[in-house]
């Protein structure tokens, strides 16, 4: 069951033509008439937009949402290099409390968390692709040591618990259940079980800690009767932190037939938070709990009330009109869900959002957005190197492209400014 992640960072590199070309697929001819053919241009700026003939929006490689995740995973690794684990703690708290996110949304708690257990959790995965169980073991045995001595505090309990979680996905793997060996499904248990006894210790709503909450919505993948819970656990979570569409998706996605639930359980739950949200969100939680079910099994769209989905598109843009959001939303309608959509079906109605979500809302593309979006964001390098923010850009540019080129082809120039698109 596959599992996506955004890289941190990125770097500013245009990908060459060839390297497009390569990548495109069926949208190499939509292009072909953008990237037209042209005397070689003086060199730019490294964040200026490219200079597209009949295509021109801005490319912002590294986003205000990447800048600040790079820079609060980098103090939360600095921070446990340093042994610093009380103000470590104390920030995972205060931010968690506050709900503090970064521009796209990010809690910024999860960032630090994630940026606390990286050594550690490389040096498990690295030790688990080796084969090597003492390994794989050491360096989660030092995070144990150093929870022995802050065993009441909630925030180093966090990092330690989230790392046992990471490594015990990294012994499973992302392959059916019966597909994984016992050895290694017995070592993805175990760290489960080392994890749970840390979370487990701690009342989400008495702290007011929705990191814990969504902590225990992740120890669901090695319950015994996951089905009994997850509907309860994620109400938890949404409750304590609504604003969140974070929660929201992975309610989705573990509500599917290949998790913990069904279609129709995926519906109602959909239909239940929507209720609870609507004075935050409109419709828009509807939309948030079916977005990354409908990326992965399109069974999704049998129960789907497409009107309701676009309607709850709407007030997500509504409410947050950052360009983060304008190209997540862009990236599902116009690339995830728009391969293989019938016409007249829910998903062609869906896709079809991609074209008013550009034009109303679109002023600049964020590469490292369209790489991690399905379909193909595993195949995209990670790390934030230079091939990820081409692939994204490429990904983005010929969405574009594919979508104006009967304007295009009647030489039409679309131009996206800050204040909207503008077609000549």
């Amino acid at each position: 069951m596959p599992r996506h992640s955004l890289p941190m960072s990125m770097t500013d590199l245009l990908p060459p033509m060839r390297s497009l070309s390569v990548h495109l697929g069926p949208r190499v001819e939509a292009l072909r008439s953008v990237f037209a053919t042209r005397a070689p241009a003086a060199p730019r700026p490294a964040n200026s937009a490219p200079q597209l003939p009949s295509l021109r929006i801005e490319t912002c490689d590294r986003t205000p949402e990447e800048h600040e995740r790079a820079r609060y995973f980098a103090q939360g690794q600095f921070l446990a290099r340093q042994e610093q684990w009380e103000e470590l703690s104390r920030l995972i708290r205060t931010f968690d409390r506050h709900r503090v996110t970064t521009p796209g949304g990010t809690p910024v708690a999860d960032v630090l968390a994630l940026g606390a257990r990286a050594d550690a959790v490389d040096a498990a995965r690295d030790a688990v692709r080796r084969g090597d169980v003492h390994g794989a073991h050491a360096p989660l045995a030092a995070l144990e040591d150093i929870w022995a001595e802050h065993s009441g505090d909630h925030g180093v309990g966090l990092v330690v618990a989230l790392a046992h979680i990471d490594t015990g996905w990294a012994w499973r793997g992302e392959g059916w259940t019966q597909e994984v060996p016992a050895a290694r499904m017995a070592a993805f248990h175990s760290h489960f079980r080392a994890a749970a006894q840390i979370i487990d210790g701690f009342d989400a709503f008495e702290l007011d800690a929705p990191a814990l909450a969504a902590a225990r919505c992740a120890l669901l993948a090695a319950d015994m009767r996951p089905s009994l819970r997850v509907a309860d656990d994620y109400e938890d979570v949404i409750d304590l932190d609504p604003r969140s569409p974070r929660h929201m998706r992975s309610l989705g996605n573990h509500m599917l037939p290949r998790w913990f639930g069904s279609y129709e359980q995926l519906e109602l739950q959909a239909r239940r938070t929507a209720a609870r949200t609507r004075d935050i969100w409109g419709a828009g939680a509807y939309a948030w709990v079916h977005f990354d079910a409908l990326a992965v099994d399109p069974g999704t769209f049998r129960r789907l009330d497409s009107e309701l989905f676009v309607e709850g598109l709407h007030d997500i843009l509504a409410r947050r009109p950052d360009q983060h959001t304008v190209n997540l939303l862009a990236a599902h309608t116009g690339l995830t869900l728009a391969r293989a959509a019938a016409p007249g079906s829910g998903r062609a109605r869906v896709a079809g959002c991609f074209d008013w979500i550009v034009r109303d809302h679109l002023c600049e593309v964020h590469p490292m957005v369209w790489a991690a979006a399905l379909p193909y964001a595993g195949s995209a390098p990670r790390g934030g190197c230079a091939e990820t923010v081409a692939r994204g850009r490429a990904r983005a540019l010929s969405t574009l492209a594919e979508h104006f080129a009967p304007e295009i082809r009647r030489n039409r120039k679309i131009s996206f400014e800050a204040d909207g698109l503008h077609i000549h």
